[in-house]
């Protein structure tokens, strides 16, 4: 009965754990853009640098939280999890809702980005079975430069009202309006329950796999990847349904960029993270196919976009690396 019990409460640890997560999130993306006008920064900054590392806390958080801990095969299972659910499942389901088109950043900065960053990580994991602190410094800096590359780009290019635009269809007008009083209370619901939230998920996670026997690796590589790409799958869904404009390709990818500089970057500065040779036999190379294959589905038949197959390859793709996960429950 006690087992039972202990049972239970692990799924509901991991279900408080999600839904702390994600208002959490929202909460702090609002604090944090509020902020962000209240020191007069442009709405073009604010994009690609305060909401997309707002929307990767959930990431942070519970992969530093795994860290500390002790489990790093759940902090990097999170985060390559993450890179592979955003590419296959969210973006496959969504696209399989409504067509989404490539724009011409997607070939000249975020593609390049995505891959490069992965191809990194991989080496950094195989060199030494570990992540140093080094290697952490040297994947934030890197997000930094390419922060500072896109926004550079971005003016040289004129698209800054595109961005803005964007911005605009996401963010409550209300926030540039905000107090600081509304703000700083936004910014400690967000961090008390992003806090809690990481906690509940971690330590439910952690004994759903010992009670299993499943690896904490399947664990971060699966339920914990999913929980923290929630925020992103139900509103690229919703924008989907309602027919609106689906959340870009460009984010998706940001997305996996900023899960790697700043979530793995962050985690491993302040506590390194030992590898488990089966990452490196299967699963990053799954984050690294589902992450190049975008190029040739981009213009393959159809130039410039996603289309409604092409999404069901990619959720097909997800939904075989899921069994492939769990076929040896031990693995």
């Amino acid at each position: 009965m006690s087992e039972n019990l202990e049972k239970r409460m692990s799924v509901f640890y991991i279900i408080a754990g999600f839904l702390l997560l994600i208002v959490g999130g929202d909460y702090l993306v609002k604090a944090s853009v509020g902020l962000s006008f209240k020191f007069k920064l442009s709405k073009l900054v604010i994009g690609m640098t305060v909401v997309s590392f707002a929307t990767s806390a959930p990431e942070l958080l519970v992969s530093l939280q795994a860290a500390m801990d002790g489990s790093a095969d759940l902090a990097l299972g999170n985060v390559i999890g993450s890179n592979i659910a955003n590419i296959a499942l969210v973006l496959g389901l969504t696209a399989m809702i409504s067509i989404i088109k490539v724009d011409k950043s997607f070939y000249k900065i975020n593609w390049p980005g995505m891959m490069l960053f992965s191809v990194l990580l991989y080496i950094f994991m195989k060199t030494d079975l570990n992540i140093s602190r080094i290697e952490g410094i040297i994947l934030f800096i890197g997000l930094i430069l390419f922060i500072i590359y896109m926004i550079w780009e971005a003016r040289r290019e004129h698209i800054d009202q595109e961005v803005v635009a964007d911005l605009d269809d996401e963010l409550d007008g209300d926030l540039e309006k905000a107090g600081y009083s509304k703000i700083f209370g936004w910014l400690a619901i967000g961090a008390v329950a992003l806090y809690f939230g990481s906690e509940f998920l971690v330590n439910g996670a952690k004994d759903i796999a010992l009670n299993l026997g499943i690896s904490e690796r399947a664990i971060g590589l699966s339920v914990v990847a999913i929980g923290t790409s929630v925020p992103e799958l139900a509103a690229s869904i919703i924008a989907a349904l309602k027919g609106e404009k689906a959340i870009s390709l460009g984010n998706l990818i940001g997305s996996n960029i900023f899960n790697i500089g700043s979530v793995i970057g962050l985690t491993a500065m302040i506590s390194p993270l030992k590898v488990d040779p089966k990452m490196l036999g299967n699963d990053i190379y799954w984050m690294i196919g589902v992450a190049f294959v975008l190029l040739p589905l981009s213009f393959i038949p159809k130039f410039h976009q996603i289309s409604r197959y092409k999404g069901l390859l990619l959720f097909l793709s997800y939904m075989v690396f899921m069994y492939l996960l769990f076929l040896k429950m031990n693995g």
